[in-house]
């Protein structure tokens, strides 16, 4: 399995995804990902607490978005992505939905000058992040989240061995050639660790098939260390 370094931090949204080409790839193959569905019901199941605003980092053409909006249409989103392909996709998806703003991003960045949320999620997108922004990331969503906030992670986890990748890649209908090479897998046991490392409770891996999992965990209700920063005022979607 191929992997960057550590060190590596200013690459970590770079990728492939910012060749429109290969966004559109991606995008056109996202609905056949195998057992993509239950982990995207598993992460609106985690979700089942009132929530007024969500964060989605990464939120590519808006999917766990627009998901997430059906189960909590009152809630004010904001979704974060640095893919132009992406963003404009995202656009069009919530041109119609003045209480979604789409803003570019890099996870490389901090992302506390957003503000407080009540729930976060992301989607396929944390694990091109090296390991030391990862776990700097997930110290500012518990930062950020609001007491008793949830934070949703549908993520590409790495494998134990070399042969479950090869196993997970045969069943995905990729190779090691075709990979999506700006990847850096981490083992899901690795993150929940971190999550409560960090100060999360509640943190598991919740759902998983192959390298695919969904793993959460909640500012603990009693908390008082969330971001007192100013919320973006909603934009149109242009």
């Amino acid at each position: 399995m191929r992997r960057l370094s550590s060190a590596n931090g200013g690459n970590g949204m770079i990728g492939e995804y910012h060749n429109a080409e290969k966004a559109l790839e991606y995008l056109a193959r996202a609905d056949k990902i195998p057992e993509r569905s239950h982990g995207e019901r598993m992460v609106l199941e985690l979700l089942h607490h009132p929530i007024s605003r969500l964060l989605d980092l990464g939120t590519g053409d808006g999917r766990l978005m627009a998901l997430v909006k059906v189960a909590h249409p009152n809630c004010e989103g904001v979704a974060l992505d640095s893919s132009q392909t992406m963003l404009d996709k995202a656009h069009e998806r919530f041109r119609n939905a003045p209480s979604v703003t789409v803003h570019c991003h890099d996870l490389n960045e901090s992302i506390l000058s957003f503000g407080s949320f009540d729930a976060v999620v992301s989607s396929f997108a944390i694990h091109h992040l090296a390991d030391s922004r990862k776990f700097e990331l997930y110290k500012e969503i518990l930062t950020m989240l609001t007491p008793g906030g949830v934070f949703v992670n549908l993520e590409h986890v790495s494998s134990p061995t070399e042969k479950l990748h090869d196993d997970f890649l045969l069943a995905t209908g990729m190779t090691r050639e075709t990979e999506d090479q700006t990847n850096q897998c981490t083992a899901v046991s690795t993150q929940v660790d971190w999550l409560n490392q960090i100060g999360f409770e509640n943190a598991d891996c919740f759902w998983k098939w192959r390298e695919l999992a969904v793993f959460a965990g909640t500012k603990p209700a009693n908390s008082f260390e969330h971001s007192n920063a100013p919320k973006l005022p909603l934009t149109p979607n242009t």
